[in-house]
C-alpha cells in the first residue's frame, strides 16, 4: 500500500492565532519541511494563489501541494456563493495537481472565536443535518465535477463535531462529498477514533494525523475556554509526542485498504514546539508506523 507524507504549515504559522507563528519566510517553511521529511504541504496564508509564482517555489523543495483549507458555508444555503468564493482556489489546486481542497464549514461555528467556549457550539436538529447534508453533497460534486474534489473536515466547535454528529452527516450525505479523518479533532470531541474509520472508511479520502496532549484535553473547563484557548495550552502536537495509539489507526486505515496523503496538522506555538525538530518528529514516528502496518512512503 502506498503512502505520502504531508504536512500544514499551521505548524510554522497559525491562521486564527497569528501571535502563534513562526517569523519565517514560505521558502524558509518549505525548506524546513522538506528537511524533515515531507513531499507535500497543505497551503495557508503565505501561499500565494498563482501557480506561476506558487509552482517554482514549490519545485526548489520538492513540495506538492497536498490539500489547503476553503472556509465554506453552504450550511447557510447558497451554494452559488461558495461556487463563487472557490473558484481562484479551485484553479490553482487544478494547475497544482492537489488531491483534494479541505472543506471547513465556518456558518455558525465559534472556532475561530476565543470568546466563545466549547460548550457553546452550535448544534443542528435531525432535519438541518439532513439539509445540510444534501446541500454539502451537492456542492461535492460539483466541485468534483470541475476537476477538484473536496474533502470534508469534521471539526472541533462546528457543526460537525462529534461522533454522533458525523454519523449523522454521513447518514444523510453522498459519496459526492468524501471524508476527511482527522484523529485529533475526533478524539477531542469525545468519540472512538477507530470506530469512526469502521464506519466511514468507505469514503475516507484524507488523513490528518494531529495528535492529542489527553492530560490538556481532559483538564479544559469547556464551559470557559474556547477551541483556541485549548490551543494555546497545547492540546495538540505531532505523533510520537502525544496521547493516540497511532499504531492502531494507521492499522485500522491499512486494513480497510486506505492509501493516499497522511498530513500531519498539530497547531502548537513555535516558540514551544520549535518547527522543525517537532515536524521532524511526527515524520519519524509516521515513517516507523506505517512501515509497520505495511505501508510504502512515497519518496
Amino acid at each position: 500500500m502506498k503512502a505520502r507524507l504531508g504536512i500544514s504549515p499551521i505548524c510554522w504559522w497559525n491562521d486564527d492565532l497569528p501571535e502563534l507563528s513562526d517569523d519565517v519566510s514560505l521558502e524558509e517553511c518549505l525548506r524546513q519541511a522538506s528537511e524533515a521529511g515531507y513531499t507535500g504541504m497543505e497551503t495557508g496564508r503565505r501561499f500565494p494563489m498563482d501557480i506561476r509564482e506558487l509552482g517554482p517555489v514549490l519545485d526548489r523543495h520538492g513540495i506538492s501541494v497536498c490539500g489547503g483549507w476553503f472556509s465554506g458555508t453552504v450550511l447557510n444555503g447558497d451554494l452559488e456563493e461558495n461556487k463563487d468564493r472557490i473558484r481562484a482556489q479551485m484553479d490553482l489546486f487544478i494547475a497544482a495537481k492537489a488531491p483534494c481542497i479541505v472543506y471547513g464549514e465556518v456558518a455558525r461555528s465559534i472556532q475561530g472565536d476565543r470568546s466563545r467556549p466549547l460548550a457553546q457550539k452550535p448544534r443542528l436538529s435531525e432535519d438541518e443535518m439532513r439539509t445540510y447534508a444534501r446541500n454539502m453533497t451537492a456542492f461535492g460534486e460539483w466541485c468534483a465535477e470541475q476537476g477538484m474534489p473536496l474533502a470534508y473536515h469534521h471539526h472541533m466547535a462546528a457543526v460537525v463535531e462529534t461522533e454522533p454528529e458525523l454519523d449523522l452527516f454521513m447518514a444523510h450525505s453522498g459519496e459526492g462529498i468524501p471524508l476527511l479523518y482527522d484523529a485529533g479533532h475526533m478524539a477531542m470531541a469525545g468519540g472512538d477514533v477507530l470506530r469512526v474509520i469502521d464506519r466511514h472508511h468507505a469514503r475516507i479520502s484524507h488523513v490528518h494525523t494531529k495528535d492529542i496532549r489527553r492530560e490538556v484535553v481532559d483538564g479544559l473547563d469547556r464551559s470557559r475556554e474556547s477551541f483556541l484557548d485549548a490551543v494555546v495550552k497545547g492540546a495538540f502536537t505531532v505523533p510520537g509526542d502525544g496521547s493516540l495509539d497511532f499504531r492502531a489507526i494507521l492499522r485500522k486505515l491499512a486494513d480497510h485498504g486506505y492509501e493516499g496523503w497522511f498530513v500531519v496538522e498539530a497547531e502548537q506555538d513555535p516558540k514551544t514546539a520549535p518547527p522543525l525538530p517537532t515536524s521532524a518528529k511526527g515524520n519519524a514516528e509516521l515513517r516507523r508506523l506505517l512501515a509497520e502496518v505495511g505501508y510504502e512512503v512515497a519518496a
